[in-house]
C-alpha cells in the first residue's frame, strides 16, 4: 500500500503547486491591469498618491541643486512653445535660486514642493517629515511663491506617514508614470524613447538639475512624438482635476513607492 499512497501524494503534490502558479498569474494579470487605468493609490482609507490623471500629458521636472541646466531646460521649451509643464522644486533650491525661480513663473509653468532638503522622508521620525515640508513652504512665502499644494517626495519614496502628512496640511502627494531615466545621461534618443511610451493620463518624470546634462536636447524629439500623438500638455493639477480617479486598497504595506520605480507587492492587493 505504500507505493500508492507515494504516488497519490506526489500527485496532489503536483496539483497544489499547479494551483499556486494559476493563482500567481492570475494575481499578476489583475496586477498589470490595474496598473493601465488606475491613477492613484490609496492605503485602507488613507489619501492617495497620485501617478496619473485622466487627461492629457503632463511633463514634471525636479529641480533639487544646481544652475547650470535649468535656464537652458527653460530656454528649450520656450522655444518648443511647452506652454504647460509643472516643476518640483525644493525649498533650498529656492532659496538660492530666485532669479531661475522667476523665470519658471514667468514662462507660466505650476510649481509643486519637492521638501526642502534631499532626504528619504520614509527614513525619517514623522516630525522630521512635517519639518522638511513646513520649511519648504517658508522658503516658497519668502520667494513670493504661492502655497504648494501639490508635493513630491525629494527621492521618490512614499508611505503612508508621507500620505497622512500631506493631507494634514492640505497637499497631493504626486509620483510618476513614465520615467525618463535623463539624470542617467543614456543620451537624448534614449531619453525620447522611454518617454516615447507615454500616453493620455501618463505624468512624466524629467530632471533640471545639473546631473541632467542632456534633458535640453531630448526635449525637441519629446514634444515631436507628443505632437505626433496629438496629446496635450497640461500641468499636474489641470490633469487631476475633475477627474474621476480611481483607487485600490494596499493593506500591511510600510511603502507604496520606493526609489525612482514604483514597487508593489501584489500579494496584497484586495480585488
Amino acid at each position: 500500500m505504500m507505493p500508492f499512497f507515494f504516488v497519490t501524494n506526489i500527485r496532489k503534490g503536483k496539483q497544489l503547486l499547479l494551483l499556486i502558479i494559476i493563482a500567481f498569474f492570475t494575481a499578476l494579470f489583475f496586477y498589470v491591469e490595474f496598473m493601465a487605468v488606475s491613477p492613484s493609490f490609496s492605503i485602507k482609507g488613507d489619501p492617495k498618491i497620485i501617478y496619473k490623471g485622466e487627461k492629457g500629458l503632463a511633463l514634471t521636472f525636479n529641480i533639487g541643486w544646481g544652475d547650470e541646466k535649468a535656464e537652458g531646460i527653460l530656454a528649450t521649451l520656450k522655444q518648443e512653445k511647452v506652454s504647460a509643464a509643472t516643476f518640483f522644486l525644493s525649498g533650498s533650491w529656492v532659496e538660492r535660486h530666485p532669479h531661475i525661480v522667476k523665470q519658471i513663473v514667468d514662462q507660466g509653468y505650476e510649481i509643486g514642493l519637492l521638501g526642502y532638503s534631499y532626504k528619504d522622508y520614509t527614513e525619517l521620525e514623522e516630525g522630521e517629515i512635517q519639518a522638511d515640508i513646513q520649511r519648504g513652504q517658508e522658503a516658497f512665502r519668502k520667494a513670493g511663491l504661492t502655497r504648494a499644494t501639490l508635493l513630491r517626495t525629494p527621492t521618490g519614496d512614499v508611505d503612508r506617514r508621507v500620505l497622512k502628512i500631506a493631507e494634514k496640511q492640505q497637499m497631493s502627494v504626486i509620483h510618476w508614470s513614465i520615467n525618463s531615466m535623463d539624470w542617467k545621461n543614456p543620451g537624448t534618443s534614449v531619453i525620447a524613447e522611454n518617454v516615447s511610451h507615454a500616453k493620455k493620463g501618463d505624468i512624466v518624470l524629467l530632471h533640471a538639475s545639473d546631473a541632467a546634462k542632456q534633458t535640453a536636447k531630448a526635449i525637441p524629439l519629446i514634444k515631436k512624438e507628443i505632437d505626433q500623438k496629438h496629446l496635450k500638455l497640461l500641468t499636474v493639477s489641470e490633469m487631476v482635476s475633475n477627474s474621476d480617479s480611481t483607487s485600490q486598497e494596499i493593506t500591511n504595506k510600510s511603502y507604496l513607492f520606493k526609489g525612482t520605480g514604483m514597487m508593489i507587492d501584489v500579494t496584497r492587493l484586495e480585488y
